[in-house]
Protein backbone atom coordinates (compact mmCIF):
# COMPACT_ATOMS: atom_id res chain seq x y z
CA UNK A 1 0.00 0.00 0.00
CA UNK A 2 1.28 3.46 -0.89
CA UNK A 3 2.42 5.59 2.04
CA UNK A 4 3.45 9.14 2.74
CA UNK A 5 6.89 9.89 4.18
CA UNK A 6 5.20 10.65 7.51
CA UNK A 7 3.36 7.31 7.55
CA UNK A 8 6.54 5.37 6.79
CA UNK A 9 8.41 6.85 9.73
CA UNK A 10 5.49 6.89 12.17
CA UNK A 11 4.31 3.34 11.45
CA UNK A 12 7.82 1.92 11.84
CA UNK A 13 7.98 3.31 15.40
CA UNK A 14 4.58 2.16 16.72
CA UNK A 15 5.11 -0.18 19.67
CA UNK A 16 1.40 -0.59 20.30
CA UNK A 17 -1.75 0.80 18.73
CA UNK A 18 -4.53 1.48 21.21
CA UNK A 19 -7.92 1.05 19.58
CA UNK A 20 -9.82 4.36 19.57
CA UNK A 21 -6.83 5.85 21.37
CA UNK A 22 -3.26 7.00 20.86
CA UNK A 23 -0.28 5.05 19.54
CA UNK A 24 2.58 4.10 21.81
CA UNK A 25 5.53 5.47 19.85
CA UNK A 26 9.20 4.55 20.35
CA UNK A 27 11.50 7.59 20.51
CA UNK A 28 14.99 7.39 18.99
CA UNK A 29 16.41 10.66 20.31
CA UNK A 30 15.42 12.75 23.32
CA UNK A 31 16.84 16.27 23.62
CA UNK A 32 16.74 17.92 27.03
CA UNK A 33 17.31 21.48 28.25
CA UNK A 34 17.09 23.21 31.60
CA UNK A 35 13.56 24.67 31.49
CA UNK A 36 11.24 21.71 30.97
CA UNK A 37 13.34 18.94 32.55
CA UNK A 38 13.71 19.63 36.32
CA UNK A 39 10.19 18.49 37.27
CA UNK A 40 10.51 15.44 35.01
CA UNK A 41 13.76 14.37 36.70
CA UNK A 42 12.17 14.99 40.09
CA UNK A 43 9.38 12.62 39.06
CA UNK A 44 11.95 9.92 38.31
CA UNK A 45 13.59 10.48 41.69
CA UNK A 46 10.29 10.27 43.54
CA UNK A 47 9.51 6.98 41.77
CA UNK A 48 12.99 5.59 42.36
CA UNK A 49 13.72 4.90 38.67
CA UNK A 50 16.49 5.75 36.25
CA UNK A 51 16.56 7.01 32.66
CA UNK A 52 15.99 3.89 30.55
CA UNK A 53 18.31 4.76 27.63
CA UNK A 54 20.70 7.56 28.67
CA UNK A 55 22.65 7.02 25.42
CA UNK A 56 19.57 8.16 23.49
CA UNK A 57 19.24 11.32 25.58
CA UNK A 58 21.27 14.52 25.13
CA UNK A 59 21.26 17.58 27.39
CA UNK A 60 22.38 21.12 26.65
CA UNK A 61 21.97 24.46 28.40
CA UNK A 62 20.38 27.10 26.18
CA UNK A 63 17.24 28.88 27.43
CA UNK A 64 18.67 30.38 30.63
CA UNK A 65 22.16 31.06 29.34
CA UNK A 66 23.28 34.70 29.25
CA UNK A 67 24.81 35.72 25.93
CA UNK A 68 27.65 37.70 27.48
CA UNK A 69 30.34 36.73 30.02
CA UNK A 70 29.41 33.07 30.11
CA UNK A 71 32.68 32.40 31.95
CA UNK A 72 31.27 34.24 34.99
CA UNK A 73 28.63 32.93 37.44
CA UNK A 74 25.10 33.45 36.12
CA UNK A 75 23.61 36.42 37.95
CA UNK A 76 19.91 35.63 37.66
CA UNK A 77 19.07 33.23 40.56
CA UNK A 78 16.33 31.34 38.69
CA UNK A 79 18.55 30.82 35.65
CA UNK A 80 21.48 29.75 37.79
CA UNK A 81 19.35 27.21 39.69
CA UNK A 82 17.88 25.70 36.53
CA UNK A 83 21.30 25.36 34.90
CA UNK A 84 22.71 23.73 38.04
CA UNK A 85 19.76 21.32 38.22
CA UNK A 86 20.24 20.20 34.62
CA UNK A 87 23.93 19.51 35.18
CA UNK A 88 23.25 17.52 38.35
CA UNK A 89 20.42 15.53 36.76
CA UNK A 90 22.43 14.74 33.63
CA UNK A 91 25.40 13.56 35.69
CA UNK A 92 23.19 11.46 37.96
CA UNK A 93 21.73 9.60 34.98
CA UNK A 94 24.90 9.41 32.81
CA UNK A 95 23.39 11.65 30.13
CA UNK A 96 25.79 13.56 27.86
CA UNK A 97 25.66 17.17 29.10
CA UNK A 98 26.94 20.20 27.22
CA UNK A 99 26.80 23.13 29.60
CA UNK A 100 28.16 26.66 29.49
CA UNK A 101 31.69 26.73 28.11
CA UNK A 102 31.48 23.26 26.54
CA UNK A 103 32.58 23.27 22.90
CA UNK A 104 29.36 21.46 21.88
CA UNK A 105 27.09 23.83 23.81
CA UNK A 106 24.40 25.76 22.02
CA UNK A 107 20.69 25.96 21.27
CA UNK A 108 19.22 22.48 21.43
CA UNK A 109 17.83 22.59 17.87
CA UNK A 110 21.16 23.77 16.49
CA UNK A 111 23.48 21.35 18.26
CA UNK A 112 21.35 18.29 17.43
CA UNK A 113 21.87 18.49 13.67
CA UNK A 114 25.45 19.78 13.76
CA UNK A 115 26.59 16.85 15.91
CA UNK A 116 24.75 14.21 13.89
CA UNK A 117 22.20 13.41 16.58
CA UNK A 118 19.48 14.24 14.06
CA UNK A 119 19.18 11.67 11.27
CA UNK A 120 16.55 10.68 8.68
CA UNK A 121 13.76 8.36 9.70
CA UNK A 122 14.20 9.01 13.42
CA UNK A 123 11.64 10.03 16.01
CA UNK A 124 12.91 13.00 18.02
CA UNK A 125 11.29 14.82 20.93
CA UNK A 126 12.22 17.66 23.25
CA UNK A 127 10.39 19.73 25.83
CA UNK A 128 10.33 22.62 23.39
CA UNK A 129 7.77 23.48 20.72
CA UNK A 130 10.34 24.18 18.00
CA UNK A 131 11.56 20.58 17.97
CA UNK A 132 9.88 20.51 14.56
CA UNK A 133 13.21 21.90 13.27
CA UNK A 134 14.65 18.38 13.04
CA UNK A 135 11.99 17.34 10.54
CA UNK A 136 14.20 18.95 7.90
CA UNK A 137 16.12 15.66 7.84
CA UNK A 138 13.10 13.46 7.15
CA UNK A 139 12.58 12.79 10.85
CA UNK A 140 9.37 12.97 12.88
CA UNK A 141 10.16 15.60 15.50
CA UNK A 142 7.82 17.40 17.85
CA UNK A 143 7.72 19.20 21.16
CA UNK A 144 6.40 17.62 24.35
CA UNK A 145 5.31 18.75 27.82
CA UNK A 146 7.00 18.14 31.16
CA UNK A 147 4.97 15.03 32.04
CA UNK A 148 5.80 13.61 28.60
CA UNK A 149 9.49 14.36 29.16
CA UNK A 150 9.29 12.14 32.24
CA UNK A 151 7.48 9.47 30.22
CA UNK A 152 10.22 9.39 27.57
CA UNK A 153 13.04 9.46 30.12
CA UNK A 154 11.57 6.46 31.91
CA UNK A 155 10.22 4.36 29.01
CA UNK A 156 11.75 5.77 25.78
CA UNK A 157 8.16 5.80 24.49
CA UNK A 158 5.35 8.32 24.29
CA UNK A 159 1.61 8.05 23.78
CA UNK A 160 0.47 10.18 20.86
CA UNK A 161 -2.60 10.33 18.62
CA UNK A 162 -1.53 10.08 14.99
CA UNK A 163 -1.86 13.47 13.25
CA UNK A 164 -3.43 13.96 9.83
CA UNK A 165 -1.16 14.47 6.83
CA UNK A 166 -0.73 17.69 4.85
CA UNK A 167 1.59 18.42 1.94
CA UNK A 168 2.60 21.93 0.94
CA UNK A 169 4.15 22.22 -2.53
CA UNK A 170 6.06 25.27 -3.75
CA UNK A 171 7.46 25.11 -7.26
CA UNK A 172 9.51 27.50 -9.37
CA UNK A 173 12.45 29.72 -8.44
CA UNK A 174 12.58 32.18 -5.55
CA UNK A 175 12.94 35.88 -6.29
CA UNK A 176 15.92 38.01 -5.30
CA UNK A 177 16.47 38.36 -1.53
CA UNK A 178 13.79 35.77 -0.70
CA UNK A 179 15.15 33.41 1.94
CA UNK A 180 13.77 30.25 3.59
CA UNK A 181 12.51 32.45 6.45
CA UNK A 182 10.45 34.41 3.94
CA UNK A 183 9.07 31.17 2.49
CA UNK A 184 7.95 30.05 5.96
CA UNK A 185 6.44 33.44 6.89
CA UNK A 186 4.62 33.50 3.54
CA UNK A 187 3.09 30.07 4.17
CA UNK A 188 1.97 31.09 7.67
CA UNK A 189 0.46 34.31 6.32
CA UNK A 190 -1.58 32.24 3.87
CA UNK A 191 -2.72 29.56 6.34
CA UNK A 192 -2.89 31.63 9.56
CA UNK A 193 -1.50 30.47 12.89
CA UNK A 194 -4.13 27.72 13.13
CA UNK A 195 -4.35 26.63 9.49
CA UNK A 196 -2.36 23.43 9.99
CA UNK A 197 -3.74 22.43 13.38
CA UNK A 198 -3.99 18.66 13.69
CA UNK A 199 -1.62 18.00 10.79
CA UNK A 200 1.95 16.91 10.25
CA UNK A 201 3.20 18.82 7.20
CA UNK A 202 5.47 17.58 4.43
CA UNK A 203 7.13 20.32 2.36
CA UNK A 204 7.72 19.38 -1.28
CA UNK A 205 8.53 20.93 -4.64
CA UNK A 206 11.39 22.75 -6.35
CA UNK A 207 11.89 25.36 -3.63
CA UNK A 208 12.56 22.85 -0.85
CA UNK A 209 14.62 20.53 -3.07
CA UNK A 210 16.92 23.44 -3.84
CA UNK A 211 17.23 24.63 -0.23
CA UNK A 212 20.28 24.07 1.93
CA UNK A 213 19.86 22.06 5.13
CA UNK A 214 20.02 25.28 7.14
CA UNK A 215 17.15 26.65 5.09
CA UNK A 216 15.09 23.49 5.47
CA UNK A 217 15.59 23.65 9.23
CA UNK A 218 14.28 27.22 9.28
CA UNK A 219 11.12 26.21 7.41
CA UNK A 220 10.44 23.13 9.56
CA UNK A 221 11.18 25.16 12.70
CA UNK A 222 8.28 27.48 11.89
CA UNK A 223 5.79 24.67 11.18
CA UNK A 224 4.56 24.95 14.75
CA UNK A 225 3.64 28.60 14.15
CA UNK A 226 0.82 27.63 11.80
CA UNK A 227 -0.53 25.12 14.30
CA UNK A 228 1.09 21.99 12.83
CA UNK A 229 2.33 19.17 15.06
CA UNK A 230 5.52 19.24 13.01
CA UNK A 231 6.99 19.51 9.55
CA UNK A 232 9.32 17.37 7.48
CA UNK A 233 11.18 17.23 4.18
CA UNK A 234 12.18 14.02 2.42
CA UNK A 235 15.92 13.30 2.78
CA UNK A 236 18.07 13.49 -0.34
CA UNK A 237 21.72 13.94 -1.33
CA UNK A 238 21.75 17.37 0.31
CA UNK A 239 20.71 15.70 3.57
CA UNK A 240 23.18 12.84 3.31
CA UNK A 241 26.09 15.14 2.45
CA UNK A 242 25.28 17.31 5.47
CA UNK A 243 25.18 14.52 8.04
CA UNK A 244 27.94 12.22 6.78
CA UNK A 245 30.95 12.13 9.08
CA UNK A 246 29.31 13.94 11.99
CA UNK A 247 30.01 12.54 15.45
CA UNK A 248 26.81 10.64 16.13
CA UNK A 249 25.94 9.50 12.59
CA UNK A 250 26.59 5.86 11.59
CA UNK A 251 30.06 4.97 10.32
CA UNK A 252 31.45 2.34 7.91
CA UNK A 253 29.10 -0.53 7.13
CA UNK A 254 26.51 0.94 9.51
CA UNK A 255 26.38 4.01 7.26
CA UNK A 256 25.75 1.82 4.22
CA UNK A 257 22.96 -0.01 6.01
CA UNK A 258 21.40 3.23 7.15
CA UNK A 259 21.58 4.68 3.65
CA UNK A 260 19.64 1.71 2.27
CA UNK A 261 16.80 2.61 4.61
CA UNK A 262 17.08 6.38 4.30
CA UNK A 263 16.75 6.24 0.53
CA UNK A 264 13.28 4.69 0.94
CA UNK A 265 12.06 7.72 2.91
CA UNK A 266 9.87 9.62 0.48
CA UNK A 267 6.17 9.82 -0.18
CA UNK A 268 5.09 7.24 -2.74
CA UNK A 269 3.83 8.73 -5.99
CA UNK A 270 0.19 7.87 -5.35
CA UNK A 271 0.25 8.42 -1.58
CA UNK A 272 -2.83 10.22 -0.29
CA UNK A 273 -2.72 13.30 1.95
CA UNK A 274 -5.61 14.58 4.00
CA UNK A 275 -4.92 18.06 2.66
CA UNK A 276 -2.67 19.40 -0.08
CA UNK A 277 -1.76 23.00 -0.97
CA UNK A 278 0.33 24.42 -3.79
CA UNK A 279 1.96 27.83 -4.17
CA UNK A 280 4.25 29.40 -6.74
CA UNK A 281 7.70 30.60 -5.67
CA UNK A 282 7.29 33.79 -7.68
CA UNK A 283 4.48 34.92 -5.36
CA UNK A 284 6.91 35.36 -2.47
CA UNK A 285 8.91 38.49 -1.66
CA UNK A 286 10.90 39.42 1.46
CA UNK A 287 8.41 39.24 4.34
CA UNK A 288 7.83 41.14 7.55
CA UNK A 289 5.21 40.88 10.29
CA UNK A 290 3.15 43.87 11.41
CA UNK A 291 1.09 42.36 14.23
CA UNK A 292 1.31 40.13 17.27
CA UNK A 293 1.29 36.64 15.79
CA UNK A 294 3.43 35.09 13.03
CA UNK A 295 0.43 34.89 10.69
CA UNK A 296 0.17 38.68 10.58
CA UNK A 297 2.83 39.00 7.92
CA UNK A 298 3.08 40.45 4.43
CA UNK A 299 5.48 41.21 1.62
CA UNK A 300 7.71 44.06 2.76
CA UNK A 301 6.66 46.33 -0.12
CA UNK A 302 2.96 46.09 0.80
CA UNK A 303 0.84 48.14 3.17
CA UNK A 304 -0.77 46.92 6.38
CA UNK A 305 -4.17 45.46 5.44
CA UNK A 306 -7.45 47.26 6.06
CA UNK A 307 -9.78 45.70 8.63
CA UNK A 308 -12.49 45.04 6.04
CA UNK A 309 -10.14 42.72 4.16
CA UNK A 310 -9.52 40.53 7.21
CA UNK A 311 -11.32 37.21 7.47
CA UNK A 312 -12.69 36.52 10.92
CA UNK A 313 -11.16 38.08 14.02
CA UNK A 314 -11.30 41.80 13.21
CA UNK A 315 -11.28 42.76 16.89
CA UNK A 316 -8.07 40.79 17.41
CA UNK A 317 -6.56 42.45 14.33
CA UNK A 318 -7.36 45.93 15.65
CA UNK A 319 -6.10 45.08 19.13
CA UNK A 320 -2.85 43.88 17.61
CA UNK A 321 -2.34 47.11 15.66
CA UNK A 322 -3.10 49.10 18.80
CA UNK A 323 -0.38 47.18 20.67
CA UNK A 324 2.08 47.78 17.83
CA UNK A 325 0.96 51.43 17.48
CA UNK A 326 0.43 50.91 13.76
CA UNK A 327 -2.53 51.89 11.56
CA UNK A 328 -4.41 50.14 8.78
CA UNK A 329 -3.11 50.96 5.31
CA UNK A 330 0.31 52.18 6.45
CA UNK A 331 3.50 51.12 4.68
CA UNK A 332 5.97 49.08 6.71
CA UNK A 333 8.99 50.32 4.78
CA UNK A 334 10.38 53.33 6.58
CA UNK A 335 9.03 52.43 10.02
CA UNK A 336 11.69 53.30 12.64
CA UNK A 337 13.18 50.48 14.68
CA UNK A 338 15.27 50.34 17.84
CA UNK A 339 16.67 46.80 18.11
CA UNK A 340 17.81 44.03 15.76
CA UNK A 341 18.13 40.43 16.90
CA UNK A 342 19.94 37.87 14.75
CA UNK A 343 19.82 34.40 16.28
CA UNK A 344 17.52 31.75 17.82
CA UNK A 345 16.81 28.17 16.73
CA UNK A 346 15.17 29.68 13.63
CA UNK A 347 18.04 31.77 12.28
CA UNK A 348 21.14 31.28 14.42
CA UNK A 349 23.15 29.13 11.98
CA UNK A 350 26.23 30.01 9.94
CA UNK A 351 24.19 30.54 6.75
CA UNK A 352 22.18 33.22 8.57
CA UNK A 353 25.31 35.09 9.62
CA UNK A 354 26.66 34.89 6.08
CA UNK A 355 23.45 36.47 4.80
CA UNK A 356 23.51 39.21 7.45
CA UNK A 357 27.15 39.99 6.69
CA UNK A 358 26.46 40.21 2.95
CA UNK A 359 24.27 43.26 3.59
CA UNK A 360 26.29 45.04 6.31
CA UNK A 361 29.65 44.61 4.56
CA UNK A 362 31.03 48.06 3.74
CA UNK A 363 28.27 49.78 5.72
CA UNK A 364 27.88 50.95 9.34
CA UNK A 365 25.39 50.07 12.03
CA UNK A 366 22.79 52.81 12.43
CA UNK A 367 23.37 54.90 15.57
CA UNK A 368 19.79 54.44 16.77
CA UNK A 369 19.96 50.63 16.64
CA UNK A 370 21.02 48.22 19.37
CA UNK A 371 21.99 44.92 17.74
CA UNK A 372 22.18 41.52 19.40
CA UNK A 373 23.95 39.02 17.16
CA UNK A 374 23.77 35.64 18.87
CA UNK A 375 25.19 32.47 17.26
CA UNK A 376 23.21 29.27 17.77
CA UNK A 377 26.20 27.32 19.06
CA UNK A 378 29.93 27.52 19.73
CA UNK A 379 30.50 25.71 16.43
CA UNK A 380 28.62 28.48 14.64
CA UNK A 381 30.62 31.05 16.59
CA UNK A 382 33.85 29.35 15.53
CA UNK A 383 32.79 29.33 11.87
CA UNK A 384 31.93 33.05 12.06
CA UNK A 385 35.49 33.74 13.14
CA UNK A 386 37.13 31.31 10.71
CA UNK A 387 35.24 32.64 7.67
CA UNK A 388 36.12 36.27 8.41
CA UNK A 389 32.50 37.19 9.10
CA UNK A 390 33.41 38.56 12.53
CA UNK A 391 35.80 41.04 10.90
CA UNK A 392 33.00 42.28 8.62
CA UNK A 393 30.61 42.63 11.54
CA UNK A 394 33.09 44.47 13.76
CA UNK A 395 34.10 46.84 10.96
CA UNK A 396 30.43 47.72 10.60
CA UNK A 397 30.13 48.41 14.33
CA UNK A 398 28.51 45.17 15.50
CA UNK A 399 29.41 42.96 18.45
CA UNK A 400 29.14 39.17 18.46
CA UNK A 401 27.56 37.61 21.54
CA UNK A 402 27.78 34.07 22.92
CA UNK A 403 25.36 31.20 22.12
CA UNK A 404 21.92 30.93 23.67
CA UNK A 405 18.21 31.44 23.13
CA UNK A 406 18.62 34.99 24.37
CA UNK A 407 16.25 37.67 23.11
CA UNK A 408 13.96 35.13 21.46
CA UNK A 409 12.19 34.75 24.81
CA UNK A 410 13.63 37.66 26.81
CA UNK A 411 15.89 35.71 29.16
CA UNK A 412 18.42 37.25 31.54
CA UNK A 413 19.35 40.76 30.36
CA UNK A 414 18.32 40.26 26.75
CA UNK A 415 14.97 42.05 26.96
CA UNK A 416 13.56 44.61 24.56
CA UNK A 417 12.29 47.62 26.58
CA UNK A 418 8.56 48.43 26.58
CA UNK A 419 7.40 50.30 23.51
CA UNK A 420 10.57 49.67 21.53
CA UNK A 421 10.59 47.98 18.11
CA UNK A 422 12.78 44.99 17.31
CA UNK A 423 13.34 43.41 13.92
CA UNK A 424 13.89 39.82 14.97
CA UNK A 425 14.92 36.67 13.11
CA UNK A 426 13.29 34.54 15.81
CA UNK A 427 9.95 32.74 15.59
CA UNK A 428 7.36 34.50 17.73
CA UNK A 429 6.08 38.07 17.95
CA UNK A 430 3.44 37.66 20.66
CA UNK A 431 2.77 40.53 23.05
CA UNK A 432 5.67 40.64 25.51
CA UNK A 433 7.54 37.74 23.91
CA UNK A 434 10.81 39.71 23.81
CA UNK A 435 10.08 41.66 26.97
CA UNK A 436 7.04 43.30 28.62
CA UNK A 437 5.62 45.80 26.14
CA UNK A 438 8.19 44.98 23.46
CA UNK A 439 7.11 45.17 19.81
CA UNK A 440 8.53 42.50 17.52
CA UNK A 441 8.74 42.42 13.72
CA UNK A 442 9.67 38.95 12.47
CA UNK A 443 11.91 38.92 9.42
CA UNK A 444 14.79 37.21 7.63
CA UNK A 445 18.49 37.85 8.28
CA UNK A 446 18.60 40.00 5.11
CA UNK A 447 15.72 42.21 6.28
CA UNK A 448 17.25 42.38 9.76
CA UNK A 449 20.59 43.46 8.32
CA UNK A 450 18.97 46.13 6.16
CA UNK A 451 17.18 47.50 9.23
CA UNK A 452 20.37 47.40 11.30
CA UNK A 453 22.29 49.66 8.91
CA UNK A 454 19.44 52.06 8.06
CA UNK A 455 17.68 52.30 11.42
CA UNK A 456 14.29 51.60 9.87
CA UNK A 457 12.37 48.88 8.07
CA UNK A 458 14.13 48.62 4.70
CA UNK A 459 13.65 46.37 1.70
CA UNK A 460 17.02 44.57 1.38
CA UNK A 461 16.62 44.58 -2.40
CA UNK A 462 17.20 48.34 -2.32
CA UNK A 463 20.61 47.89 -0.70
CA UNK A 464 21.48 45.00 -3.00
CA UNK A 465 20.63 47.22 -5.95
CA UNK A 466 22.98 49.90 -4.61
CA UNK A 467 25.76 47.33 -4.50
CA UNK A 468 25.07 46.33 -8.09
CA UNK A 469 25.59 49.92 -9.24
CA UNK A 470 28.50 50.67 -6.92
Amino acid sequence: MSKTLFDKVWDSHVVQHIENGPDVLFIDRHLVHEVTSPVAFLGLKNRGIKVLYPERTFATADHNTPTRNQHLPVQDPLSANQLKALEENANAHNIPYWGLGHKKNGIVHVIGPENGITVPGATIVCGDSHTSTHGAFGAIAFGIGTSEVEMVLSTQCIMQPKPKRMRININGSLNKAVTPKDVALFIISQLSTSGATGYFVEYAGDVFKNMSMEGRMTVCNLSIEMGARGGMIAPDETTFDYIQGREYTPKGSDWDTAMEYWKTLYSDRDAVFDKELTFEAGEIEPMITFGTNPGMGMGISNNIPMAETIDGAVATFKKSLEYMDYNEGEAMVGKPIDFVFLGSCTNGRIEDFRAFASIVKGRKKADNVTAWLVPGSHKVEEAIREEGILDILEEAGFELREPGCSACLAMNDDKIPAGKYAVSTSNRNFEGRQGPGARTLLASPLVAAAAAVTGKVTDPRELMQEEAFA
